[in-house]
């Protein structure tokens, strides 16, 4: 286990002039976050190069109104769109996956990492090889990278930031002069739309009622992870590799509010929290302006109005990928590589094609039971692991639908 985010204040002091910054996944829901704290804040932030996948119209737009240099569509069949929809603006177009992972390093001073699953993966490691600050909500990178992703990071120089509310509320109360006076760490979780359903009602959970998250507002593959909890599950993974912390000192605790985002407890009985509103611009504009802080349009919380904080310990029947993630951070090699992509298609086969919702972490344990963890010592090894889980949850799942 290595701290990969231990502060580094010269390469984060604010400078006048306004940082440059580049969006991996700019129409995606963190994406489409960040661009609008950048929008609001024109004299700290140039947005320099915007990517996403297939949003041709979106994407062009955020272009156009950020004054981006570069605005690059994954789908390389999206090119002459993209190119039409930015013509006679000052914006250039490219197209295709090296083009994606060619943005990372591009001289920017901010990477946002807002890629959705595994194919975040190279551009943000192209960002961590020249040594950039990279803030990131893609926790696959550490999740199926974890130990490649810290090495280059210390190779490099780079610093991470975290996005996510949970580990970025970890940040701000960690106390990185002494890391072994943390006794435990506490990421909270707001149990999903079926927290409080019987395990036996959950067979019949519809794509709808998975994607419609109580308070937070997110795309559809996260919505569906919190409403499994896997999202926990790698939170905890990505916290593994970012805070010294052994993993059975990093503990998960239900909190329906979703107002504490995480807590750190220290050994003389101080346990330091982070609140807030539920909106992921606090973290995203936390992450942008560090070690300084620009206001954002979040609501301000008010714990009077809201009056009562409750917490639980997460059901292990309910949410049975918790103890996955667990299982797979334990038994270390490409094991937490297999549990994500293994996860990435039985989400997909619930969303598109029928597979249950029960089904879905079921699919996971099966893959993992069926595929040898395998050490990983470049990207692609990463690779070959998580194309390898993908064949085995694309054939199981398979079955379990038809």
């Amino acid at each position: 286990m290595d701290l990969a985010l231990q502060p580094k204040t010269t390469a984060q002091t604010a400078d006048a002039a306004p940082r440059s910054v580049t969006v991996l996944g700019a129409t995606g829901s963190v994406g489409c976050n960040t661009v609008d704290i950048l929008a609001r804040h024109p004299g700290a932030f140039q947005a320099e190069v915007l990517t996403a996948h297939r949003n041709v119209e979106l994407l062009a737009e955020q272009a156009v109104r950020l004054g981006a240099r570069l605005a690059v569509i994954g789908d390389d069949s999206k090119y002459a769109a993209l190119k039409s929809a930015l013509a006679g603006t000052s914006v250039e177009a490219a197209a295709g996956s090296d083009a994606i992972t060619e943005a990372g390093d591009a001289p920017t001073d901010i990477v946002v990492a807002a890629i959705v699953g595994a194919a975040g993966l190279p551009p943000v490691l192209k960002a961590v090889r020249r040594g950039a600050t990279v803030a990131f909500a893609n926790k696959e990178c550490l999740v199926s990278a974890g130990d490649l992703m810290v090495r280059e990071v210390e190779a490099s120089g780079a610093t991470l930031l975290p996005v996510d509310s949970e580990h970025s509320a970890i940040f701000q109360v960690f106390d990185f002069d002494q890391p072994d006076k943390v006794r435990r760490i506490v990421l909270t979780a707001s149990g999903g739309p079926f927290r409080t359903k019987p395990r036996d009602e959950l067979a019949a959970v519809t794509p709808a009622q998975a994607v419609a998250h109580p308070n937070w507002d997110m795309g559809a593959k996260i919505s569906v992870d919190s409403a499994t909890m896997m999202n926990k599950g790698l939170e905890l993974i990505e916290a593994f590799h970012l805070f010294p912390v052994p993993e059975e000192r990093i503990e998960i605790l239900v909190h329906p509010q979703s107002v504490i985002h995480s807590m750190v407890d220290y050994v003389d009985g101080s346990v330091l929290a982070q609140l807030g509103t539920p909106d992921m611009r606090t973290p995203i504009a936390f992450a942008l302006a560090w070690p300084k802080r620009v206001e954002t349009p979040a609501a301000r919380l008010s714990l009077e109005e809201i009056g009562t904080l409750t917490f639980e310990a997460p059901d292990p029947v309910r949410f049975p990928a918790l103890r996955l993630a667990r299982e797979a951070l334990r038994a270390g090699n490409s094991a937490p590589t297999l549990l994500n992509a293994a996860n990435e298609v039985a989400v997909a086969w619930f969303l598109e094609k029928g597979l249950g919702f029960l089904k879905i972490t079921d699919v996971v344990e099966q893959v993992l039971e069926r595929v040898t963890a395998r050490s990983l010592d470049s990207l692609d090894d990463v690779f070959a692991a998580d194309a390898e889980a993908r064949r085995a949850a694309e054939e199981i799942a398979s079955k379990s639908v038809g």
